[in-house]
């Protein structure tokens, strides 16, 4: 069984474990006529992240597009590996080595490295990340993305909008009511976590296929991490964390690193090793 149909599975279940929180939570609390209005308001603030969420990352991070040269070539002959249209491609003026993805279809998809990244890398292993980024832009990992934004945005509605307004049922008991918010909010950060972590895994594997060996992600992996523990993203946007390769350097070890968006290293490693 391949560790890409395996995680694939595992997202398919966590969206819908995703799901059930909300549901749960609605009924209990606000009844169904709380749940339709926080769908509508929830799915029409992801349609526009979806649509302009590209566009939003690469401003953030001040991409300059290129259209030449070598990275771009290698971008392109990668893509035609992978049987997509040539996305936009772009360098970051960051130190801090990273990579992303972006975009809501291959049709209309960027890939980004930053200027860290391109000195600290050789060839292979830039093929190996950039390789990486393309399965995610194959496998639709943005659209996936914003599915779980947009449950987990409904999800923080009914939390917000049971704390103002309280609830129905179950009395309206206070104690209830904040316990059922606080599991209900802390349960969908980890889902959604747990979802990009698996989303990894499969980019990392269909990744070091596209390149044609894992040796060079797996080099550049074990680079990243180390590198990225010492060198701050400059302005990181947490909420943008999902995006890149590694997670960039958040400050040190705090409570938000148990909803974690990218698994141990180590164990990427590890599930990478496996395709040799």
């Amino acid at each position: 069984m391949s560790i890409a149909f395996v995680n694939n599975v595992k997202t398919v279940l966590l969206l819908g474990a995703l799901m059930g929180l909300v549901v749960g939570v609605g009924a209990a609390f606000g009844g169904p006529s709380a749940i339709l209005p926080a769908i509508l308001i929830a799915i029409l603030m992801n349609f526009g992240a979806f649509f302009f969420s590209s566009k939003l990352a690469i401003s953030a991070m001040r991409g300059q597009e290129v259209t030449g040269g070598k990275l771009y070539d290698m971008v392109d002959e990668l893509r035609q590996r992978a049987g997509l249209p040539m996305p936009k491609v772009y360098v970051c003026p960051q130190q801090a080595p990273n990579a992303f993805a972006a975009g809501r279809s291959p049709k209309h998809a960027a890939v980004a490295v930053t200027e860290g990244a391109l000195q600290l890398l050789n060839r292979q292993e830039l093929e190996g990340v950039m390789a990486h980024e393309l399965a995610h832009v194959k496998n639709r990992d943005t659209l996936t993305s914003t599915i779980a934004a947009t449950v987990g945005g409904l999800m923080a509605m009914l939390a917000y909008g049971m704390m103002f307004f309280g609830g129905h049922g179950r009395g309206g008991n206070p104690l209830v009511l904040i316990v059922t918010v606080i599991v209900g909010a802390v349960g969908a950060a980890v889902i959604k976590g747990m979802i990009s972590r698996s989303r990894e895994f499969v980019a990392d594997a269909d990744g070091a296929r596209i390149a044609g060996s894992p040796d060079g992600l797996v080099s550049a992996l074990r680079k990243l991490e180390m590198y990225a523990k010492r060198i701050p993203m400059q302005n990181p946007n947490p909420a943008q964390n999902n995006l890149f390769i590694i997670e960039p350097l958040t400050g040190g070890q705090t409570l938000s690193n148990l909803f974690a968006t990218h698994p141990p290293t180590e164990k990427r490693v590890e599930a990478l090793n496996t395709l040799r």
